[in-house]
């Protein structure tokens, strides 16, 4: 299935399924009127939802429309949870060459993981309002899950079992508060402002067989302006969605709707480029001594689009542009 939330000027928006082709759309909100409240009930309420979608795919829906992704909110406008990972090595490998770092110990047995805020997420086509270029504007393309109540405990080997959806996402950053924030130990607030989704949320079938091992094989194609800035492909992730799950679930719960992202899809082979700025400006660093692509600028744009092997749409772009917040409250 294909899920989007539309705007209808409450806060979560409204729960519509997308055709395959990301073509119409129906509303689904007499099912469950969020994606929240879907994911709080998925066993209950997936069958009802493929019907659905299933009669949307073969116009059997008098009340299908064209679908707008300029109406789309963030698949989950906001979620109980959102963790993210950094599990493309080659991207850590690369950061630790140019900045001279250390290390980290245990990397490739262990996740790398922080908890984000996960209480504004922006659509596919709204503004990335910021308040300043000095703090290093960057986009990072990745991918996510979003899973159904996950016990403590549970293994890699039942994680899989608890994703329910696939999403594609841009993680906003800004690269220069990040240092501070990484060396007190406590993790990023202020260096990480609202993460962008893209239209829609697919459930892990819709990928077909680039869907296996817990990763989406498939590139994510960056563009910055216009202009390509990479295609990395998703199935490099060292650990695989499932370990990201289990890892997190270790000592707690997580609730259903708990959304995991992967971090910068990266890849060793540098000729595909990058999915985000700070790791083109390290390989510059390493081949020429210091970094040549700046970081954004208001008024420029980002687009990202992950589609199936043979071109069809699937999550759907996400094409925003920078622009400068407005007036901090009084």
């Amino acid at each position: 299935m294909k899920l989007a939330t539309l705007a209808d000027g409450s806060r979560d928006g409204r729960l519509h399924l997308v055709s395959r082709d990301l073509r119409r759309a129906v509303d689904a909100g007499d099912i469950a009127a969020t994606l929240q409240a879907a994911i709080d009930d998925w066993a209950q309420l997936e069958p009802r939802l493929l019907a659905r979608y299933q009669a949307l795919n073969s116009a059997a829906l008098d009340a299908a429309f064209d679908f707008d992704p300029q109406q789309a909110m963030a698949p989950l406008p906001r979620a109980w949870q959102w963790l993210d990972g950094s599990c493309f090595l080659s991207h850590g490998e690369l950061m630790q060459r140019a900045f001279r770092l250390d290390p980290i110990e245990g990397v490739e047995d262990t996740p790398l993981m922080y908890q984000g805020a996960g209480d504004d997420f922006l659509g596919p086509r709204q503004d990335i309002p910021l308040p300043s270029e000095a703090h290093g504007i960057d986009f990072e393309g990745e991918f996510a899950v979003v899973v159904d109540e996950v016990p403590l405990g549970c293994s890699a080997e039942q994680a899989l079992g608890h994703v329910r959806l696939v999403l594609q996402l841009n993680d906003v950053s800004l690269r220069a508060l990040a240092p501070r924030e990484m060396k007190t130990g406590f993790g990023f607030v202020q260096a990480k402002s609202s993460s962008s989704f893209a239209p829609v949320a697919v459930t892990p079938d819709e990928l077909g067989e680039d869907w296996h091992e817990g990763r989406v094989h498939l590139p994510l194609h960056v563009q910055r302006n216009g202009q390509w800035f990479g295609h990395p492909d998703g199935g490099a992730m060292h650990f695989g969605f499932h370990q990201l799950i289990a890892h997190a679930a270790l000592t707690r719960r997580l609730s259903a709707g708990t959304v995991i992202g992967s971090g910068t899809v990266s890849n060793a082979d540098r000729s595909v480029g990058s999915a985000c700025i700070a790791e083109r400006r390290a390989v510059e660093m390493l081949e020429h001594g210091s970094p040549r692509t700046a970081f954004m600028h208001f008024g420029e744009r980002v687009r990202m689009e992950a589609r199936c092997r043979d071109g069809s749409p699937l999550f759907g772009a996400i094409d925003q542009q920078v622009v400068q917040a407005g007036a901090p409250c009084a």
